[in-house]
């Protein structure tokens, strides 16, 4: 099996030691995005749904470099502050996705990343080659 980092000017450069991206057997494996704008590595200000734009932005530029697209993603796990914010979540997430539906996982955790509302992970099969 071969494993293959993935990077992008177009995402936040990782934060810590761990690749924004890996691919193997197959498979995107992305590291969890926050809403971190990937030139001035500041957390987007605003709402839970101005987070989860730059969020989901962010793992658009992930799937791009890899050449795939949301139509891709098999499977997504969702971390948010407060399930209060689920709504809100869910509609910026539904008209990001368009017609994808890939598995999701959405919990609410004690804590995230620079105190953020929103962090999301992806799984994406990759095109055969």
């Amino acid at each position: 099996m071969s494993i293959e980092t993935l990077h992008t000017d177009h995402a936040p450069k990782a934060i810590g030691p761990y690749a924004q991206a890996v691919k193997a057997n197959g498979f995107l494996f992305t590291a969890g995005q926050i809403p971190l704008h990937p030139v001035s590595m500041e957390i987007v200000e605003g709402d839970v749904a101005a987070q989860t734009e730059q969020v989901l932005a962010n793992l658009s530029a992930v799937l791009a470099e890899a050449g795939v697209t949301w139509n891709d993603v098999v499977k997504t796990t969702c971390f948010l502050r407060t399930m209060d914010d689920f709504v809100a979540f869910n509609t910026v997430y539904a008209r990001v996705l368009g017609e994808a539906r890939p598995a999701r996982s959405t919990v609410a955790v004690a804590g995230l990343p620079r105190n953020v509302s929103v962090e999301v992970e992806l799984v994406a099969a990759l095109p055969l080659r």
